[in-house]
C-alpha cells in the first residue's frame, strides 16, 4: 500500500496504472469497520482503490469540533492494509488548499450546493455542505476515480454529492452503501468514541426511534408531522437534545406527499455534547 501526502506524488503513481479502473473512498480519517466496509466493496469492483484521508476545515462550523477531530493517520493506514486499499491520500491543508496562509479560508473558491443543502443538518450547520461540495470536488479532480463509494449513513451528504456529479457533468458513478451498525443498531461514527460506555447503550435510542417510524409508515400511517413529533418527544424524555426528526422523499430530500413510496427518515440529536445522526430509508 502507497501512502501520497502531496499532489505530485498521487498523480505520478495513478499515471502509471495504465489501464486500470480507480474506485475512491474518501474519508477523514480516525475509522472504523463502517468506512472498511466501504474499501472493501470499492476493492471488489476496481483495479485500484484510493483512499483519501483529510479533516476538512472548510465543513466544520466555528464550535464545531475541527480542532479536537481524532487524527489516527498510523492506525487507520493498518486498517486500510489490511482490506486491500492500495492508496492513502493524506494530504496537508496547504495542499488541499494552496491559498490557505496558515489563519485564513476565506479566500477559497466555494463550491455552492443545492437548496437541499440548506435543510436537515444543513439548517443548523450553515456552510457544512459547501465545505463537503468543496473538497469532494478538488479530491474528485485530482484522483479522477472511475467511481466513488460513500456510506448512507451521511444520507445528505450522499444526496448533495449525487447532485453535484450530475450538474457538474463529472461522470463519476456514485455508489451508496448501507450503514453498518452495532448490534445494539447504532450507526458506526467515528464520533461515537466520544461517548461513555453509557451513552453507548442510549445511543441505540436514535435508531430505534427511526424504526418506528418506519412501521408506522409501513402500517399506512401518512401523518408525516404528527410522527415526527412523536419520535421528537420519545427522545427528549430519554435525555436527548434533538435537532430533527424529518420523513423526506429519497432522490431529493423534499417534503413527501401522501402518495410517495420511496421515503427516508432522518434524525440529528445530540446525547450529552456529541451530535448524532442516523436514517432509516422506507419502500412502501
Amino acid at each position: 500500500m502507497q501512502l501520497f501526502h502531496t499532489l505530485r506524488e498521487l498523480r505520478a503513481f495513478l499515471d502509471s496504472q495504465t489501464g486500470k479502473s480507480v474506485g475512491f473512498v474518501p474519508t477523514m480519517g480516525n475509522l472504523h469497520a463502517g468506512h472498511c466496509e466501504l474499501v472493501s466493496q470499492a476493492k471488489s469492483r476496481a483495479g485500484i482503490v484510493v483512499v483519501s484521508i483529510f479533516v476538512n476545515p472548510l465543513q466544520f462550523g466555528a464550535n464545531e469540533d475541527f480542532g479536537s477531530y481524532p487524527r489516527t493517520l498510523q492506525a487507520d493506514c493498518e486498517q486500510l492494509r489490511a482490506v486491500g486499499a492500495d492508496v492513502v491520500f493524506a494530504p496537508a491543508v496547504e495542499e488541499m488548499y494552496p491559498d490557505f496562509n496558515g489563519q485564513d479560508l476565506r479566500q477559497q473558491i466555494i463550491v455552492q450546493p443545492p437548496p437541499m443543502a440548506d435543510v436537515l443538518c444543513g439548517a443548523s450547520r450553515p456552510g457544512h455542505f459547501a465545505g463537503v461540495a468543496t473538497v469532494v470536488t478538488k479530491l474528485f479532480h485530482m484522483v479522477k476515480p472511475d467511481f466513488a463509494v460513500f456510506g448512507k449513513k451521511d444520507y445528505q451528504q450522499l444526496m448533495v454529492i449525487r447532485t453535484l456529479v450530475r450538474q457538474l457533468n463529472f461522470g463519476i458513478e456514485i455508489v451508496g452503501v448501507d450503514t453498518r451498525r452495532e448490534v445494539s443498531g447504532l450507526a458506526m461514527s467515528s464520533r461515537n468514541g466520544y461517548l461513555t460506555a453509557e451513552q453507548k447503550t442510549q445511543a441505540a435510542q436514535l435508531y430505534a426511534q427511526l424504526q418506528q417510524v418506519r412501521v408506522a409508515l409501513e402500517n399506512g400511517r401518512r401523518d408525516y408531522e404528527a410522527l415526527c413529533k412523536q419520535a421528537v418527544l420519545a427522545l427528549q424524555q430519554e435525555g436527548w437534545q434533538v435537532d430533527y426528526v424529518e420523513i423526506r422523499a429519497q432522490q431529493d430530500l423534499s417534503t413527501p406527499s401522501a402518495s410517495q413510496t420511496e421515503l427516508v427518515v432522518l434524525a440529528a440529536a445530540k446525547l450529552g455534547n456529541t451530535r448524532l445522526i442516523d436514517n432509516c430509508e422506507v419502500n412502501l
